[in-house]
C-alpha cells in the first residue's frame, strides 16, 4: 500500500511568523494582490484533500465564505467527535489521529496527495517525517513576534531547493523539497 504524501503551502514573515501572537495575519491579508498568482492554483490542483490544523480552521471561519473547494480534515483531538457546523456538512471533517496514522488511513481511502495548512500541523508532520515538499512564500515585514512556521525538532532535516522566484510586490516564493 502506498503512503499519501504532505505538501506544504504557507506565507511567512521575513522573521519566520505565520501571525502574530494572537493568530491575527492582517500583515498577510494586505498583501494579498488579485493581480498577482502566487501559484496557488496550481499548487492545490493536484491535491486529494486538505488537512489543517484546528487554529487554522477556527481563523478560516472568521473569512467570510468558505473558501476551499477540496475535502478538509481538520486534524483536533478537541475537535474530534465534534459535530461539523451545517454549513459545512460534506465539506469538513474532523479528526483527532496522529499524523503517521491519518496518512495511513487515508492512503487507504485512496487519497494521495494532502495539503497540510496550519502552523502546529506543519510542525507534527515534519517531526514525523511525512513532508514531501514546501512552498514558502515570505512577505517582507518584520513582526517581532508571533507563531513561528517551524518548532523545535529532534534531528536536522535536509531540502534542495528547487526554485526561487520574486514578485513585484515584494514577496519571494521559494519550493523545496525533502532531500532522499
Amino acid at each position: 500500500m502506498h503512503m499519501a504524501s504532505a505538501h506544504v503551502f504557507i506565507a511567512t514573515s521575513l522573521d519566520g511568523f505565520i501571525a502574530r501572537p494572537d493568530g491575527d495575519i492582517d500583515w498577510l491579508l494586505q498583501r494579498d494582490d488579485p493581480d498577482e498568482d502566487h501559484g496557488y492554483a496550481d499548487f492545490i490542483a493536484d491535491k486529494d484533500l486538505i488537512v489543517m490544523g484546528r487554529g487554522t480552521y477556527e481563523k478560516m471561519l472568521t473569512l467570510g465564505p468558505w473558501a476551499h473547494d477540496r475535502p478538509v480534515l481538520v486534524l483536533s483531538k478537541q475537535l474530534a467527535g465534534a459535530p461539523v457546523p451545517e454549513a459545512l456538512a460534506g465539506k469538513v471533517r474532523f479528526s483527532g489521529s496522529a499524523p503517521r496514522e491519518l496518512m495511513e488511513t487515508l492512503a487507504g481511502q485512496n487519497v494521495h496527495r494532502v495539503y497540510v495548512d496550519g502552523g502546529q500541523l506543519v510542525q507534527s508532520f515534519l517531526r514525523a517525517g511525512l513532508v514531501a515538499d514546501m512552498v514558502i512564500t515570505t512577505v517582507p515585514v518584520l513582526l517581532g513576534s508571533g507563531r513561528p512556521l517551524f518548532g523545535a525538532l529532534s534531528r536536522d532535516i535536509d531540502w534542495t531547493l528547487v526554485s526561487s522566484r520574486s514578485f513585484p510586490s515584494g514577496l519571494v516564493q521559494s519550493r523545496y523539497r525533502l532531500k532522499p
